[in-house]
Formats: structure tokens, sequence, C-alpha cells
């Protein structure tokens, strides 16, 4: 009877030291933390990726000024400069005001055209000029037609807010009808005077007022008439 308690107990002793094992290995004694998924990982990578700067490696190409978008209009825009470094040639056409001293104690006021061509080579600020006046009146129940072609230098100033001031000084030749008894109708004539262009939105057009004095010498004595035009300018 001893022996068989003695079996027993030995027995009951195995089991349970097999079942201590076995749950030893099954739960464990402190919680493991888990491992970040590889998912985990990728997103933070990425995110990481987009919010760092990229830095070029030496000798990697970089774009140039015109095909990098986040230069501005006004880096990539031509340079835009003034009406006088712009535009070279200078066309005019307008009214003209022409009082003209014939002889002592007659004098005639006449009405016309003035038409002008200007020249800048490189468009600095002294040129060349040509100009024509036709005006017209009355003298002893006659048409008075006065006439004149002209040519000489010019100078122009830019005076900001739109405005150019020019002068110039011009000699040619005039043409007085009808004939009188005074003299010859063809004489030698000078002008000294200028004016000044008021620029427009487009720039190629201005607005000219001009005042002049002529001086001519008919029916052999000397003329000094004043003349005033006004008209528009195309500059190109």
């Amino acid at each position: 009877m001893k022996q068989v308690f003695v079996c027993a107990a030995f027995l009951f002793l195995s089991v349970g030291a097999k079942a201590q094992a076995v749950s030893s290995d099954a739960l464990p004694l402190a919680p493991v933390s888990a491992a970040p998924s590889a998912a985990s990982t990728d997103s933070a990578s990425l995110v990481a990726v987009e919010t760092a700067p990229p830095t070029p490696e030496a000798g990697a190409f970089r774009p140039s000024a015109e095909a990098d978008p986040s230069s501005t209009a006004a880096d990539q825009r031509p340079s835009v400069y003034g009406v006088i470094k712009t535009y070279n040639w200078q066309a005019t056409a307008g009214y003209t005001f022409f009082r003209f001293y014939i002889v002592p104690g007659v004098t005639r006021n006449l009405n016309g055209l003035n038409l002008g061509l200007a020249y800048y080579p490189g468009g600095h600020w002294i040129g060349g000029e040509g100009e024509f006046i036709g005006a017209w009146g009355a003298l002893a129940g006659e048409t008075a037609k006065y006439v004149q072609a002209m040519g000489g230098p010019r100078f122009r100033w830019d005076a900001g807010r739109g405005l150019e001031i020019w002068g110039h000084g011009l000699v040619g030749g005039a043409n007085f009808l009808p004939q009188t008894i005074f003299g010859s109708q063809g004489a030698f004539a000078y002008e000294v005077g200028g004016g000044v262009d008021l620029n427009v939105h487009q720039k190629r057009w201005s607005y000219r007022a001009s005042a002049n004095l002529v001086g001519t010498r008919f029916f052999s004595t000397y003329q000094y008439s004043p003349n005033v035009s006004v008209g528009i300018v195309f500059k190109f």
C-alpha cells in the first residue's frame, strides 16, 4: 500500500511539472511591445522625403532661368526703353498758321498744312529733319499762296511724364504767289523754333505743338514771320 502511494505521488508531481513547463512556454511573463510594421515605416519615410527640401548634388543639372517657373514675368520680358531710345523716325502732319509780313505795313494771315519727317540715328538726342509748309490766304482780291521746304538739325530731350521737348534750325527756300510788282516770287528762307510732343498710351502716337520764327527775303526786303502749328506725330 505504501508503495502504491509513493508511485501515485511521484506521478502527480511529474504531471504538474510538465504542465508548468508548457504554461511557461505558451504565456510570457512580461508583455512584449509590437514591432513597427512595414506599412508604418514606409509612411514615415514618405513623409520625410516629401517635406525635406531636395539638395542638388555636385554636377547635377540645374534648369535655366527661362525654364524656371519661379522666375517672374518681369525677369523674362525684354527691357523697355523710352520713346526717344525706341523709335528713330518721326513723321508729323498738322495745321499751321502763318502771319506773313510781306512788306512794311502789309501783312497777311495764311492757314495751311505742315508736314515733316525727322530721323535720329541710333535713337540719340540729335538728328536731321525735313519740313514742308503750304499756306493760303487772300491778297488784293486774289488767292495768296506760300510754300516753303527746309531741312536741318533737330534736337530733343525727354522731359518725363510723357513729354518730349525739341528744337530745330532749318534752312531752305520759299515761294510766294501771286506775282507782285515788288519783285521775285522765290526767296531764301530759314526757320528757328521748337515745340513739345505729348505721348499717348501706345507711345507711337503723339500730339505736337510748335512755334517758330520764319525769316525770308522777298521783294528786296526781309520778312520775319511767326508761325505756329499743331498736329499729330507717328513714331517708328
